[in-house]
């Protein structure tokens, strides 16, 4: 399969220049099962969370894979698809997966794609045609140790776009670049390159790199859990190191940033310009790298929440959702960690993707059984589940509100509407076939399922969706990008 992948890029690659309508992604074993299922929802709005907005990256929710600062994964007023006569179509793309989307001030899709074979590259893309109007190869560099390359995310995995278009990410030689679009879109020039070298040993990479309310970036390495905070006006580095791994990004709060190691959770603030650890909390951890994660430890970028808290999954069997008070020092008898629920069952929960949130609630999807999709045990079927848990309006504590053991979602990162109450997914119903699926939030009841396509190129591995403000959902995947939208 992945030889037939290739020589269809090759192909796309020789003919490229030619500004038509995308090749859609083969499909070369479409499904048995009926393409549609269940029934068009009527929109019913659940409390968003507004999260506050960062002046230096662009206006929520089109700045990140997580929608915003706080890494909320949800939409407060723009809709998804309702499941009225569902168009499913794609755009096959040299292979790189897009799996951070986000969406300029002119509603391009703009992404950063590593890939297993090729360099990582930048794009602008067409959100009709799904033409690639741009692209910049990023430099490249050997990936230090750790996953396969599958789960490898970092120089590129992670980015975010600011309010003037421009893409900041960070690259495999540890240079942190900023890229800004000429010509409409149709190019990408390098404007910036601040070299973070100084503070990473020659086998760490930059995980993730996010500008704070002040404009400052911070940065967090994989390897070594080197927490990082450059001045872009003087170049000034500042960092400490926690001898840790950070496989996953971090969240902003006007009080600081809250980052998850394979050990712990912190809020971190500074000190004199240099980070500096305002808390810290071990999590339960089992210690057992699950099918689907990427290390022993949390699986989940920190997701804010107001009423001053943050949440996180950590790495317990069975997983538990763990909620902390976010305050830098709390009230005699208080203690930091609010709740720990467990989530699904012993021996086949994890997560390896942000939570989403709105108002007091909390949804939480499992992975567990993910396998690279490069062997011969790719199509394996993951354990279904998505659970929805609040915080109690007292802060007394959280409660399981409903469990879904119907949807396997293998690795995406889900979204919800808050516009229309639906969390969007997208689920492998059966070996290597893929369909897009829509969960009541107020239920947790799965409303509709939406045929994408089948085989390896059709894999969203960890991608996530993203929602357009005409109410397309969009994925990257192996072979290109995937929409839906209502007929």
């Amino acid at each position: 399969m992945l030889t037939r992948v290739l020589g269809a890029s090759v192909a796309l690659l020789l003919t490229s220049a030619a500004p038509a309508l995308a090749v859609p992604i083969d499909d070369p074993s479409p499904t048995t099962l009926p393409a549609f299922s269940g029934t068009a929802a009527v929109a019913r709005p659940v409390t968003p969370t507004i999260a506050p907005s960062n002046p230096f990256m662009a206006p929520n929710p089109s700045s990140n894979l997580h929608n915003d600062p706080w890494m909320t994964d949800a939409y407060p007023d723009r809709p998804g698809p309702l499941g009225r006569d569902l168009q499913a179509t794609s755009g096959a793309m040299p292979l790189g997966l897009c799996g951070s989307l986000a969406f300029d001030s002119h509603g391009r899709i703009v992404s950063v794609c590593p890939s297993v074979v090729n360099p990582v590259t930048a794009r602008v893309i067409d959100p009709e045609t799904f033409e690639i109007l741009a692209s910049y190869e990023m430099p490249g560099g050997p990936n230090q140790p750790g996953p396969g390359a599958y789960q490898n995310f970092t120089g590129g995995g992670y980015f975010f776009l600011d309010r003037r278009d421009r893409i900041w990410s960070a690259s495999k030689t540890s240079h942190l670049l900023v890229l800004a679009q000429r010509d409409g879109g149709r190019r990408l020039v390098k404007v910036g390159d601040y070299d973070l070298g100084s503070v990473l040993r020659a086998d760490e990479r930059v995980t993730s790199a996010l500008p704070d309310f002040q404009g400052r970036i911070w940065f967090v390495s994989k390897q070594g859990g080197v927490v990082g905070v450059l001045d872009p006006r003087t170049r000034t580095l500042r960092s400490i190191r926690l001898g840790e791994e950070i496989e996953n990004s971090f969240a902003i709060g006007r009080d600081g940033a809250y980052i998850v190691s394979d050990k712990r959770m912190y809020r971190f603030g500074l000190r004199r310009g240099r980070p500096h650890v305002v808390w810290s909390v071990a999590y339960a951890n089992s210690g057992v790298v699950k099918p689907s994660q990427l290390n022993a430890g949390s699986g989940t970028t920190p997701t804010i929440m107001p009423g001053g808290y943050v949440a996180i999954t950590d790495n317990a069997d069975p997983m538990n959702l763990v909620v902390y008070h976010t305050a830098a020092k709390l009230r005699r008898g208080v203690s930091r960690t609010v709740c720990e629920v467990p989530i699904f069952e012993r021996g086949a929960s994890a997560t390896e993707n942000s939570i989403i949130t709105a108002g007091r609630s909390l949804f939480v999807e499992n992975n567990y059984g993910y396998q690279d999709p490069f062997s011969d045990t790719a199509g394996t079927l993951t354990t279904p589940g998505f659970v929805r848990v609040d915080v109690r309006a007292d802060g007394s504590g959280c409660d399981l509100v409903w469990t879904n053991s119907d949807v396997r979602a293998p690795t995406v990162v889900p979204k919800l509407s808050a516009r229309t109450g639906l969390i969007y997914s997208y689920e492998q119903s059966a070996p290597n076939t893929w369909f897009w699926v829509a969960i009541d939030a107020h239920t947790g009841q799965t409303q509709w399922r939406r045929y994408a396509g089948s085989g390896l190129t059709f894999n969203n591995n960890y991608a996530g969706i993203a929602l357009a403000a005409d109410g397309s959902a969009y994925l990257g995947v192996i072979g290109g990008l995937v929409r839906l939208r209502d007929g």
